[in-house]
């Protein structure tokens, strides 16, 4: 798998987590995502992000998403 599947597999996976977590729609967390050029952040961040787990991922992006105002709120 080229470096850019790989990419385009992990913005995949996490929006799926993302809408699992945060109970939201895929349409919903792909908004979300746009909005805030987070498939972007992904795509840059991967170098380190590839050597992370997924959760941890998400938890980062969850951080960036409250930090520009949005209440993100993961279920327990």
């Amino acid at each position: 798998m080229s470096e850019r599947e790989e990419i385009i597999f992990m913005q995949t996976r996490l929006v799926r987590l993302a809408s699992e977590e945060w109970n939201l729609s895929l349409d919903e967390i792909l908004n979300l995502f746009s909005k805030y050029n987070i498939l972007e952040y992904i795509e840059k961040g991967y170098g380190i992000f590839h050597c992370e787990g997924d959760e941890a991922v998400l938890e980062e992006i969850t951080e960036l998403l409250k930090e520009k105002g949005e209440k993100i709120d993961a279920r327990d």
